[in-house]
């Protein structure tokens, strides 16, 4: 390729990766595959590579590529980045537009525009002629910390403006303000993650947030995941919206992912917006402590100027406190899939935001200690969201001298079977793959699309060959009797065959599925794709020493370890040997050996409501086994996968004759 097709190469797919990564982060509505965007990030990555000297700040390869810094540099901001003030009652957000409308007649008949408050870390954003340049904390409201390359990580953070092609052209200068938090569910995801691999966990989403982002290392801000939500405009250059809701409409068009909004047009739809959110509040998957409340025109609004460093025309409305007292009266401990030991609170019953919480967790030992948490204290607890409550801390000035220090079991409190801690681990584990508290949860994962990938046999079912005695261990699943399934509550002909096929199938898995469905403390998909490339199967593998295994990259000692360890384990070795027996045996293959997937060179479409898969998902299990997912029937479509309430595409699958299956056909198509 000549130079000039290079340049316009490269811009044209910085630009394509820009609008897919605004497509699949801001949106949700993603327009190609996972495969597909990585061949365009491969192939600007390749450009990049020879010719360096092309690399330019806003190229989607630079979201991660900055060295470690030694200090955050000062930002003196545009305009002051202010605060609020605050409002806890119906009467305190009455008592603000009265003030307010004393000053300036106009209030009574303006407009107001409410919004969530975030409960994160202000950022400030400069863009110059479309380019994220730089970006900073808020700080002391007039000077910040630049945090630029920490920000560049975080995908929904657009890198070129307008995202979208089709957008408005930008202005030269503009400078916006956003909260970067983190979302309850991923919060949780990262820590049980954490968890399992035995390092320490984060107390809350927030606390996450703020330090992730002030990490001096961008490669570890990069690892969390981090989000990001865009509200005002601080200044900018041409002219701009005349009001709130303007504003956020525009910075929508922009690319910016922006928060809910609503237009109020008297101060009791504000009362009544400000309730339907705190309603709401337990249902989002974020961290909200309440409402902004804003004079939606910018004029109006700039006229009534500011108090100290709280602007008038605007108002937090707080929701009620999340943090209660009450008595700790018992500290027990759950064992988790990995065997990791959770301290968890039993608490006097205390109601929190509407809740009555009797436990809350004490994430780990270590946490206990630290905090110097003993049985009988008056402790301090918070629930946020979804959030499991958690203790933060003791209430020392009202100790009497009777409560008792904590000191972590010995043994599992499940089978009895001694726990181990791995020096520079927080976690404390229980290593019987038997122990009865792990069962179901060693099942749950063994099954999952990411191990063994047996279709059909969800949690619920778990739970319900467990209770009933079929199933003791993994090794279990290969001996369920058809007659006895039948026998099962809910387990129909059609069912029984279904799962069993999908169990028979599932013998036929790599041996990298296999060491990833064990459920080895800190072997997670990647690290078994290392192992199944160094060892032929399971035998050589459960020989192997512990040093011999950090001789392949990506594997340390505390890796290393778990793995002898669990190989040592007499319990595990009977799950093994039964294993064997059954078939369930896989040899790795060498990529030169390898065969197609069996679903190579077919082409589906979905239409319908799945019960086991989201689309995401089927279109991901699809795809990983060969096949492509298109979006419209055609004479090239091989099968129409249908669920409940098919749409058209049925009627012109059946006018093309194209064969149309349900999902309970997968696992055998594959398997066939």
């Amino acid at each position: 390729m000549d130079k000039e097709k290079a340049l316009d190469r490269i811009e044209e797919l910085r630009e394509k990766i820009h609008y897919h990564n605004y497509r699949y982060y801001v949106l949700n509505k993603p327009l190609i595959s996972d495969h597909a965007f990585d061949r365009l990030m491969g192939e600007l990555k390749e450009i990049e590579r020879e010719h360096p000297d092309w690399i330019t700040p806003d190229s989607p390869t630079q979201r991660a590529g900055a060295p470690p810094a030694e200090s955050f540099e000062r930002v003196e901001h545009p305009a002051p980045i202010l605060s609020l003030d605050n409002a806890y009652d119906m009467e305190g957000i009455t008592a603000w537009f009265d003030r307010i409308a004393k000053l300036d007649p106009r209030v009574e008949n303006a407009d107001y525009c409410t919004e969530p408050k975030f409960d994160g870390l202000t950022v400030v954003l400069h863009y110059r002629d479309g380019a994220f340049a730089l970006g900073a904390t808020r700080g002391d409201s007039e000077v910040g910390e630049d945090i630029t390359e920490n920000l560049r990580t975080i995908k929904m953070l657009p890198l070129r403006i307008p995202a979208d092609p089709s957008g408005p052209e930008p202005p030269g200068e503009l400078v916006v303000r956003g909260e970067v938090f983190m979302k309850i569910s991923e919060f949780e995801a990262l820590n049980q993650r954490l968890q399992d691999e035995g390092k320490k966990t984060y107390v809350n989403p927030r606390n996450t947030a703020a330090g992730s982002l002030r990490q001096l290392d961008p490669s570890l801000t990069a690892e969390r995941p981090l989000t990001l939500m865009v509200y005002q405009i601080v200044t900018g250059s041409g002219e701009l919206p005349g009001t709130q809701s303007e504003a956020v409409e525009y910075l929508r068009s922009l690319g910016f992912p922006v928060p809910e909004y609503e237009v109020c047009r008297d101060l009791e739809e504000v009362m009544e917006a400000c309730k339907a959110w705190e309603e709401r509040r337990e249902a989002l998957d974020y961290e909200i402590d309440g409402v902004v409340i804003k004079v939606d025109d910018l004029v109006l609004a700039d006229d009534l100027g500011v108090v100290g460093k709280d602007p008038r025309s605007a108002i937090a409305y707080k929701f009620p406190a999340q943090v209660v007292t009450t008595q700790l009266e018992e500290i027990k401990v759950n064992v988790g899939r990995t065997g990791v030991l959770t301290p968890y609170a039993v608490l006097s019953p205390v109601e929190i935001g509407g809740v009555t919480v009797k436990q809350a967790t004490l994430h780990n030992f270590d946490f206990i200690e630290e905090k110097d948490i003993r049985v009988g204290d008056r402790v301090r607890v918070k629930r946020a969201g979804d959030v499991i409550p958690y203790v933060i801390g003791p209430v020392d000035s009202l100790r009497t001298g009777e409560e008792v220090p904590y000191t972590p079991p010995g043994r599992c409190p499940v089978c009895n079977e001694p726990v181990e801690n791995l020096e520079g681990e927080v976690a404390w584990y229980c290593v019987n793959a038997s122990c009865p508290a792990q069962v179901i949860r060693n099942l749950e994962h063994y099954v999952s699309r990411g191990a063994m990938d047996i279709v059909g046999l969800g949690i619920n079912i778990v739970e319900q060959l467990v209770t009933e005695g079929l199933v003791a261990d993994v090794a279990s699943l290969y001996t369920l009797e058809r007659d006895r399934l039948l026998s099962l509550e809910g387990f129909g002909e059609k069912k029984v065959d279904n799962l069993l096929r999908a169990i028979e199938a599932s013998k036929n898995r790599s041996l990298e599925r296999l060491i990833t469905a064990l459920g080895i403390r800190g072997v997670g998909t990647v690290v078994a794709s290392d192992l199944a490339g160094a060892y032929q199967d399971l035998d050589e593998l459960g020989k192997a020493t512990a040093e011999e295994m950090q001789g392949i990259e990506g594997i340390g000692p505390n890796i290393a370890e778990a793995v002898v360890d669990w190989f040592s384990r007499p319990a595990n070795q009977e799950v093994l040997r039964k294993l064997r027996e059954s078939g369930v045996w896989p040899r790795a293959v060498p990529e030169e050996d390898r065969g197609p997937k069996p679903l190579e060179g077919l082409t589906f479409v979905v239409t319908g409501r799945l019960e086991g898969f989201t689309r995401r998902e089927i279109k991901d299990y699809i795809e990983d086994h060969g096949g492509r997912v298109t979006g419209s029937i055609s004479g090239s479509t091989d099968y129409l996968l249908v669920g409940e309430g098919p749409g058209s595409k049925l009627d012109r699958a059946r006018a093309l004759g194209v064969d149309v299956i349900g999902e309970e056909a997968l696992p055998g198509l594959i398997s066939s």
